[in-house]
């Protein structure tokens, strides 16, 4: 069972937002609302209450969301420089092709097409919103040996790993295990471009990043931020600016370790379909929203 179930956005205008992913991601709006008291507190983020969101789905159909919600613009805000999550990355059929998208579209390339050494599996692409939310565009070769990979069912089809920018990577991998029950993919140390482009630092710089896994899937990224990294700004009481939040299934949600920001409640709709949801507050005030599966 993959557990990735969705990622939320902070946007400062929803409908640009949704325009964007529905004309150049294939993407559909499945719910259109605003955030409830009850949820937006469930989120640790009361300011999040009565601001506009939307959810929105793949083209394949794949029950794996993106959330926009509609918030602030955070004037200090810099991509990828500071802790919590800095981007996401969906699976495609052809990188080639998906570049030559991006580049007629409003989305900013960062990253071009780029094959990595060591990981052949995988040819990825990197581009930015509006937001300064870092979007990952992934062509899938072949599997790994210890990981199940997805291949897209359309030319830009589901999310499948969120990335997540650490103060400290082990104590962040420590506490997926002890609170979540996830496991220790790898460690890697890799040349990184994305993140010595934001630090200024040589390209040729190694980073070490992990993957934390469920069985045989990769679904998160961990970053081992540089020295000079810092929390992300903005209203401790607000998502967060740029990739706000992940939202994990959980086979057996009663064996979650870790403390909820409010009391889990069962809640509709596309993402959590009638079960109990609630979030975790992880290491460096990273949001993890947990959803029973039924």
């Amino acid at each position: 069972m993959h557990l990735l179930k969705a990622a939320t956005l902070s946007v400062s205008n929803l409908d640009r937002s949704v325009a964007l992913y529905s004309g150049w991601l294939d993407y559909t709006t499945v719910e259109k609302g605003t955030v409830t008291d009850d949820l937006a507190a469930a989120w640790g983020a009361p300011a999040a209450a009565g601001r506009r969101t939307a959810v929105m789905a793949p083209a394949s159909g794949a029950d794996i969301f993106i959330r926009f919600v509609e918030a602030d613009p955070v004037a200090t805000f810099k991509p990828l420089t500071t802790y919590g999550w800095a981007a996401i990355e969906i699976c495609v059929r052809d990188v080639l092709s998906v570049a030559s998208r991006m580049e007629r579209s409003p989305f900013k390339i960062i990253g071009p097409p780029r094959e990595i050494e060591g990981l052949d599996a995988i040819y990825p692409m990197q581009v930015m919103g509006p937001d300064g939310e870092v979007v990952y565009l992934t062509q899938i070769r072949s599997n790994l040996p210890a990981y199940r990979l997805p291949r897209a069912k359309s030319m830009i089809d589901h999310l499948f790993i969120l990335v997540l920018g650490c103060s400290d990577m082990r104590a962040s991998i420590k506490w997926f295990e002890d609170a979540v029950g996830l496991g220790l993919g790898r460690v890697m140390d890799i040349e990184y471009t994305m993140l010595a482009k934001a630090f200024g630092t040589p390209l040729d710089e190694l980073h070490t990043i992990s993957t934390v896994i469920h069985d045989k899937d990769v679904f998160l990224e961990l970053d081992q931020l540089p020295d000079v990294a810092g929390p992300r700004p903005g209203p401790k009481d607000a998502l967060p600016p740029g990739v706000a939040m992940a939202t994990l299934k959980a086979p057996d949600f009663d064996a979650i370790a870790g403390d909820w920001a409010a009391p889990p409640a069962a809640r509709d709709g596309a993402i959590y379909g009638g079960g109990r949801s609630g979030t975790l507050i992880a290491p460096d005030g990273t949001r993890v929203e947990i959803v029973e599966t039924h």
